[in-house]
């Protein structure tokens, strides 16, 4: 209620469901016969926005009578109280027990409570009181908070100047109002954190203005600035601390974030803004950021268009127009803030304030010059609260001096004259105390250190925008210093260079950055470490004057001048310097957060309008040329992306021959870098040692990780790209010979680095992680190599895990990185794909024609130099390695001209030095031939052409080309599987043209030589067709693979090219005995030729010294002298063909070997390529080769039985049918991998055949009786398969003693068919024959193939005495491996035992002797086999006994039955042979007639007749 009146009841009671909205009067419901009643009702209440002591809550209890009488009311008011909703200006809530009056309150009850006895009313129960109810208030109008609400009373007493004034139940007047203020604002700590939160805006409000605008009490102006600062300080903290959870990852408060960018200004009225433009302007700019919520909450100042916030593309163009940003961005309209405080201006009107009392300007203060001297001033236990949340003062401090300038209109005013000296000397004592802070923290709460490190940052980078810049320069100088001199003495000098490196970033991402670098003034120190440029004429005039000729190697080195001259840049880059250092700790993070900054840095400039034009961005990249240096000198610790041996130092050492005397530091970082950004101008002779170790340039250090390596050679290119030309080859001149080797083992890095890999390698990336493992790996290592301890991972590890460590989400660090491989997000769709794959290609295109233009610059300057030969070699590398990798037609079209160019300038390169760029060249060439594109032909044609051409005039003869292209072809086409050979033939045919067009060279024999060459390639294009069609059948492709090498036994080279190609093909098979076995055939062919050349001891002597390894080598014996002469032009000119790339291939033969399992052979292998390491005095290489062959001898120990090792299994296969071809009736022994069945062999031949001849039409022979042709249907193909064993002689079983020596170099094999003279397999004793066919391969297996040709077959065959002659040794041999094993094994003895004496129906030992030992045999001939058979059972007997004893000896007492069974069987066993074998044939010891055949000797078997 309004008042007392009954109809001043407002509807602000919510009502039900089945009511109006709002009511007047609410009910309980009825309670029945309970005289101390509980009412469980809750009513909600909608509070008038201005509240006054009036308003109260009447509460009416009524009697409801349950059994009407006439003349009664049903409903009798029984008592009354109320609750005044206002006392001493503050909302009354909480629990209530109100005494109850039975009378009716009297007038004006509503602004005194009921526990005040009005004289003259009767209450219930002696006053005291009888009912409870609760009130809750939620309101953002009403902070019920003692603290707050004594708070916003005392500010709002001394705003309305209205003394005396009653506090509760004191008086304030003007003698003690400062006193309670003092305390309130010393209490507001203690305030509860849900209503501070809520109105943490408005009493941020009153503070500042209680700062701004000190009171006057009594005509005395009462500065409460500290009170205010340190109240704000814990406020501040409070905030923080009730909204931890709703932070950003840096640790900042949205709420106080809003509050500076929405509801913070200065107080008082506001005029418009210079030249008359109204304020609403300015708020437009923050409108137009977006929608969501503004980039400011996390604190971005809105500062940069390029670097730093692409948001804004206007470019700069009004006075000082990053401090109209600044306001745009952080607001000066309190619209947006969601606090509706009534205390706020434009409030309820019972809150209005009148026009204070003390207007006038003297008792003014400027809020950011309060800040500063408060802050320097402040005690250390406020000071700790202020540091916790830096960031928050310094945005508040740099708001008000953007807003002192807006509204005071010195925006004009020169900015040494804008801020009183009395400030900027706090500002110097302010940034220096924080700073040490900072350092001091490092080691103990690195989260501190990093959050407060970032705030100096962004305070520093802010104030460029507002103050004289020199003066910014020489805090950020003196930071340096005071950084410097604690580096020397810390603990842990990675944490405090990370803390540096992020300063740095911080700073260089000024939107102004490249003007504050003063970028064409000439390299001469200036007066102020920067003068104060007007931001009106930075971008015209900066690029206008055309900067006269400095000394060159200063401008591409951190020297003095540099880094005076450009303040900025030279801070930048000696970090970056500093971090690849090679001493560096923690290196792995500095190197991440060092490049990134640079190339985010790089990323901005590109992007950003104002440096589009190409001569704005050369004057850009003058900034960033020490990069060039800086990279050159990390070149060791890159990630090797090129993944060969040597491959990034192989140029520069190359270069370093001539030249190992000269001093190479000078591309090394300055020792005095450390000192140069702390002191003042440059000392001469000031020299402070960056690290401990001398500052060489070959120390070895932490290899930087893929991405790093990435990042950074993106940055040298964009610097090589964007760089004036002649600037870079006047550096180039300067440059030693090692330094030149060194930049051309960048650029081929760079080509390796960015090589664009196609869609399927991005759906690789895709599925994998590949960013992260790389990451974890690199840390692995420094883990290892123990560049990082236990305490730095630690502390590492608890960065990654808080989000302040994380440099993915600091403002300045955009993302424009539009190339990186991987992405957090892995799942990406197919279009996502697309584009990245379609960005990727372009990078690589785009990195490729950089560094051909810098290559171009290269050759220009050393094409006088002495040393040309050598650089210009280096050079041609690079061409070749960007045309051999993956590129685009743009880029092959200005790649095969370069090429063109340098060849023909230099053919001296190709065609008088080493042979392995001819041979590369080639390659490479040949491989665009067979282009789909026509426009790559055409090029390479024209190439390819050119190169003969050249070739023929130095010597009337191309015999080095046409090897090399004869061999590159070979090579292409045994690799390359998607080889186009259409397109290669057409290629072929304009080369042709070329030849018969060419007037100059009409009168000599190049046409014809011409002619044979392109004959020659189009027949090794016609087996490529052939190889193609067999692509499916490994062994036909081998086949033909091996006739091609045989084809060119009189050209060293291409028989080597063919065999690597085979070795290649049975790698990728996983046949390595037979890559081995390539590999072994390659290193005695180079031997052979070797010895031909010259004659050493240590090298092998031929083929001949590989015999041991394997057999077949000698077919790679030499052709004679007379037809060959091996030192010809073109001929064993490979780089195989030396003691190196001998070496080469024995380590790979050993290698295949030793994955073959074939450990015995790489013991063969090494013997030969020992004594040429011996030789070499390679003791590196000695010692990793007998550490294998230890390894190999342990296995061979381990592995002795040689069942661990199944080395093939080996069939003969017959084919039969005019369909095969040449294969007809031809027979093959197949080396199929260990332990393939009969089956398996039979169905993978018998399906690939039919695939390839059609259903119906293959047929599998199920037997292995020899084929008749003439009963085979002649449209059919017939395949017969069978089961080969190895056989060996007698005396060849001497020699091969383990397992190995009987599996290896095997040429003979044995099968064996059963069969009766009635033409069935198998029938009774008496009739059951065997044939045995042995069959002799060409060479011995292992080989250079899988199946080998038999060349001869010889067939015995076996009577039935002489087949059960066998059975009954076999059954002997079986009884005495299961007697004597060991341990031995009970349940295979007992198996044996049964099948030898358990009775048995049908062709048991029993009935072998009644069958053929019953009778003496008629036929003479047969005595002997007779008498064989009696002795082969006695032997079984006593095998039986022995094998019953051993039995005896194994079971236990549950077997013992069984055991005494099998002893009757032996028994009864022995009993009915007795009589067999005790038979006496008297005719034994008569003479042997001539004609009895010795059936021991195999050679005496007769032949079969059947």
């Amino acid at each position: 209620m309004t008042g007392e009146d009954p109809s001043q009841a407002l509807p602000v009671i919510f009502g039900k469901s089945s009511c109006s909205e709002f009511t007047r009067e609410a009910f309980t419901p009825v309670v029945y016969h309970n005289k101390s009643p509980e009412f469980y009702e809750e009513f909600k209440l909608h509070l008038p926005a201005c509240v006054t002591e009036n308003h109260h809550l009447l509460f009416t209890f009524y009697h409801v009578s349950c059994q009407p009488r006439p003349g009664t009311a049903l409903e009798t008011p029984v008592g009354f109280t109320w609750i005044p909703l206002l006392q001493h200006g503050r909302l009354r809530t909480g629990p209530f027990c109100l005494p109850v009056s039975v009378d009716q309150p009297p007038p004006s009850y509503s602004v005194l409570t009921p526990d005040v006895a009005l004289p003259g009313m009767r209450w219930v129960d002696s006053h005291k009181g009888v009912f409870s109810v609760e009130l809750t208030a939620v309101s953002s109008v009403h902070p019920q908070d003692p603290h707050l609400d004594k708070f916003f009373t005392l500010v709002h007493v001394l705003e309305e100047g209205a003394f005396p004034f009653r506090l509760k139940d004191a008086v304030l007047s003007e003698g003690n109002v400062e006193q309670e203020l003092r305390a309130s604002l010393a209490a507001l700590r203690l305030a509860s954190p849900e209503p501070l939160v809520a109105f943490s805006h408005h009493v941020l409000d009153k503070l500042v203005r209680l700062v701004v605008r000190p009171p006057i009490i009594s005509g005395q102006i009462v500065n409460l600035g500290r009170g205010a600062f340190e109240a704000m300080a814990h406020v501040v903290s409070l905030v923080h601390r009730s909204l931890e959870a709703a932070q950003d990852a840096r640790g900042h408060c949205p709420q106080l974030a809003a509050y500076i960018h929405y509801a913070f200004r200065l107080p008082g009225t506001e005029p418009s803004l210079p030249d008359g433009a109204p304020p609403v302007t300015v708020q437009a700019a923050t409108l137009a950021r977006g929608s969501g919520r503004p980039i400011s909450l996390y604190l971005a100042r809105s500062k940069s268009i390029s670097s730093s916030n692409p948001d804004l593309a206007v470019a700069p163009g009004s006075v000082d127009d990053e401090v109209s940003r600044i306001l745009a961005s952080k607001g000066i309209d309190r619209s947006h803030s969601w606090v509706n405080s009534a205390y706020a201006p434009g409030g309820s009107k019972a809150v209005l304030r009148r026009a204070p009392p003390y207007c006038g300007a003297d008792p003014r203060q400027l809020l950011h010059e309060e800040l500063a001297l408060q802050w320097v001033v402040s005690s250390s236990a406020v000071r700790e609260a202020i540091l916790q949340h830096a960031w928050f003062f310094f945005q508040l401090m740099v708001k008000s001096m953007a807003l002192h300038l807006l509204l005071g209109q010195r925006l004009d005013t020169p900015r040494k004259l804008r801020f009183p000296g009395r400030f900027l000397d706090d500002i110097t004592a302010l940034v220096g105390s924080v700073g040490l802070e900072v350092i001091t923290r490092v080691h103990k709460d690195v989260e501190l250190a990093e959050r407060l490190n970032a705030s100096l940052a962004f305070f520093l980078s802010d104030l460029l925008s507002l103050v004289d810049r020199g003066f910014v320069f020489s805090l950020v100088r003196a930071h340096y210093k005071q950084v410097a001199t604690r580096l020397q003495s810390s603990p842990n000098p990675a944490a405090l260079l990370t803390l540096r490196m992020e300063f740095t970033r911080i700073l260089c991402s000024h939107e102004h950055y490249v003007t504050l670098n003063l970028p064409c003034c000439p390299l001469s120190p200036p007066a102020s470490p920067s003068p104060s440029v007007s931001s009106t004429t930075s971008q015209s005039s900066t690029f206008s004057s055309q900067a006269p000729d400095p000394k060159v190697t200063s401008m591409f080195e951190l020297s003095g001048p540099f880094r005076q001259q450009h303040f900025l840049a030279g801070l930048l880059l000696t970090e970056l310097a500093l971090a690849l250092e090679p001493e560096a700790e923690g290196a792995f993070l500095l190197h991440k957060k060092a490049i990134s900054a640079v190339h985010s840095l790089l990323c901005g400039h590109d992007t950003d309008p104002r440096y589009a034009e190409a001569t704005v961005k050369a004057c850009v990249a003058e900034l960033y040329l020490p990069l060039l240096s800086i990279a050159r000198d990390t070149l060791p610790r890159l990630h090797d992306f090129a993944e060969g041996p040597g491959q990034r130092s192989r140029l520069a050492s190359m270069l370093d021959s001539d030249t190992e005397g000269e001093g190479d530091i000078a591309g090394t970082i300055n020792p005095s870098v450390a000192m140069a950004i702390a002191g003042g101008p440059l000392a001469p002779g000031s020299r402070a040692s960056i690290s401990q170790g001398p500052p060489t340039a070959s120390r070895a250090g932490c290899a930087l990780s893929a991405e790093s390596s990435r990042t950074l050679l993106a940055c040298v290119l964009w610097v090589l790209k964007n760089a004036e030309p002649a600037l870079l080859q006047r550096w180039a001149t300067d440059l030693t010979l090692p330094q030149l080797g060194r930049l051309l083992d960048l650029l081929y890095l760079c080509l390796a680095a960015f090589e664009y890999k196609g869609k399927k390698a991005f759906e690789r990336i895709n599925s994998l992680t590949f960013k992260k493992s790389l990451d974890m790996k690199a840390r692995l290592e420094e883990a290892i190599l123990g560049t990082i301890g236990a305490r730095q991972e630690m502390v590492r590890r608890s960065r990654e895990r808080s989000p302040f460590g994380n440099p993915e989400n600091v403002r300045w660090r955009k993302s424009v990185t539009h190339w990186k491989q991987t992405s957090d997000r892995v799942d990406k769709t197919k279009d996502e794909m697309e584009h990245e794959a379609l960005v990727e290609g372009n990078l690589a295109t785009e990195a490729s024609l950089v560094v051909l233009d810098t290559l171009e610059i290269i050759v220009q300057t050393v094409m006088l130099s002495e040393a040309r030969e050598s650089v210009l070699g280096a050079v041609l590398k690079v061409v070749l390695y960007s045309l051999g990798s993956a590129q685009s037609a743009l880029f092959l079209q200005h790649g095969l001209a370069t090429q063109r160019a340098l060849v023909s300038k230099f053919p001296e390169l190709l065609f008088e030095e080493d042979t392995e760029l001819c041979a590369d060249l080639c390659l490479r060439l040949l491989r665009h031939c067979g282009s789909r594109i026509s426009t790559i032909r055409t090029h390479a044609s024209a190439s390819l052409y050119l190169l003969m051409r050249q070739n023929f005039e130095i010597g009337h003869n191309f015999a080095r080309v046409k090897m090399q292209v004869t061999m590159s072809l070979s090579s292409l086409v045994g690799t390359t599987q998607n080889f186009s050979e259409e397109h290669l033939r057409r290629s072929l045919k304009t080369i042709l043209t070329y030849a018969e067009e060419d007037v100059g060279l009409r009168d000599s024999t190049f046409a014809e030589q011409v002619q044979d060459l392109m004959f020659n390639l189009h027949m090794i294009l016609t087996d490529t067709v052939k190889m193609k069609e067999h692509q499916e059948d490994p062994e036909m492709l081998i086949d033909l693979m091996y006739r091609i090498a045989r084809g060119y036994q009189g050209s060293p080279d291409l028989r080597l090219t063919w065999l690597q190609n085979m070795a290649g093909k049975h790698a990728e098979l996983g046949n390595h005995a037979e890559a081995a076995q390539c590999m072994v055939h390659a290193a005695a062919l180079v031997a052979e030729y070797l010895a031909l050349l010259e004659d050493h001891r240590h090298l092998p002597v031929g083929c001949v010294s590989f015999q041991n390894i394997s057999s077949n080598v000698l077919e790679e014996s030499a052709i004679s002298d007379d037809i060959l002469s091996p030192d010809e032009e073109g001929f064993c000119s490979g780089k195989h063909f030396t003691e190196l790339g001998l070496v080469g291939l024995l380590e790979q033969a050993a290698g295949y070997f030793t994955m073959g399992g074939l450990y015995e052979a790489v013991n063969e292998v090494y013997k030969n390529l020992i004594p040429i390491l011996e030789a070499h005095r390679d003791y590196k290489k000695l010692a990793a080769v007998h550490g294998k062959l230890q390894e190999a001898f342990t296995k061979i120990m381990h592995q002795s039985s040689g069942w661990e090792r199944v080395f093939g299994t080996y069939f003969r296969v017959g084919f039969y049918g005019a369909r095969f071809g040449d294969l007809d009736e031809q027979e093959f022994v197949y080396k199929e991998p260990s332990i393939t069945k009969l089956a398996e062999i039979s169905h993978r031949l018998e399906e690939f055949y039919t695939e390839r001849f059609g259903d119906d039409v293959v047929e599998i022979i199920k037997d292995s009786n020899p084929v008749d042709k003439s009963k085979l249907d002649a449209q059919k193909a017939y395949i017969q398969i069978t089961y080969v064993e190895p056989y060996f002689d007698t005396y060849e079983l001497k020699d091969r003693v383990t397992y190995f020596d009987r599996n290896y170099g095997l040429r003979t094999f044995l099968f064996c068919t059963p069969f009766t003279p009635d033409g069935r397999a198998h029938g009774e004793l008496p009739e059951q024959h065997k044939r045995k066919t042995l069959l002799s391969t060409d060479h011995a297996f292992p080989y250079i193939k899988t199946r080998i040709r038999v060349c001869h077959r010889e067939e015995t065959v076996l009577t039935p005495v002489e087949v059960a002659i066998e059975d009954m040794q076999k059954k002997t041999r079986e009884l005495a491996f299961a007697t004597e094993q060991d341990p031995p094994d009970a349940k295979m003895l007992q198996m044996v035992l049964q099948g030898s004496v358990g009775p048995t129906v049908n062709q048991g030992p029993l009935e072998v002797a009644q069958v053929f030992l019953a009778e003496i045999p008629e036929d003479p001939k047969l005595f002997r086999h007779h008498n064989k058979l009696r002795l082969c059972f006695k032997d079984f007997c006593k095998k039986c006994e022995d094998a019953l004893r051993k039995n005896k000896a194994l079971i236990g007492p549950d077997q013992k039955e069984y055991h005494r069974e099998l002893e009757r069987n032996y028994c009864r066993l022995r009993e009915a042979l007795q009589p067999l074998l005790t038979q006496r044939l008297p005719q034994l010891l008569a003479p042997t007639p001539p004609g009895l055949r010795n059936s021991l000797n195999r050679a005496s078997f007769r032949k079969a007749d059947l």
